[in-house]
């Protein structure tokens, strides 16, 4: 029966939702080096959880600051322009990556007290930086 309920639930879902995110218009090099940021950056976010769960704050908030924070900011300055996402994007865009950079830092500056309460506490902003833009722009 619960099988049953499952697959009505599933047909009655619409086949391919509309993608309502604003398009940002990047060359095919800028979309491959964003890509690879964006998944560099899935691996430092699940460092940094990893860590946290050990209970290895100042480890975590330095994986943070190197990998996220603004220690990671303009690593692509040395690229191309055309494979450099940053100067391509729309202006609102590169805004909320650039807020993704300081919250990583905010995040970083409390887990380097040791305070995991307080690290915690900041780490929905830090993924919610992240949701942020993916929730708002595509670039395919």
């Amino acid at each position: 029966m619960k099988k049953l309920i499952l697959i009505m639930a599933l047909l009655a879902l619409p086949a391919a939702a509309e993608d309502t995110r604003q398009f940002a218009q990047l060359t095919p090099q800028a979309q491959e080096t964003l890509r690879q940021e964006m998944l560099d950056n899935l691996l430092a976010l699940n460092e940094i959880l990893t860590l946290m769960a050990a209970n290895q704050v100042k480890e975590a908030g330095e994986v943070a600051e190197a990998r996220l924070g603004r220690g990671a900011m303009g690593k692509n300055a040395r690229l191309p322009f055309e494979a450099r996402p940053g100067p391509q994007m729309p202006a609102v865009m590169h805004e909320l990556g650039r807020n993704g950079h300081f919250v990583a830092s905010e995040f970083a500056r409390a887990a380097a007290t040791g305070e995991r309460d307080r690290a915690l506490a900041l780490l929905p902003s830090l993924t919610g930086a992240c949701i942020a833009c993916h929730a708002s722009f595509r670039t395919r």
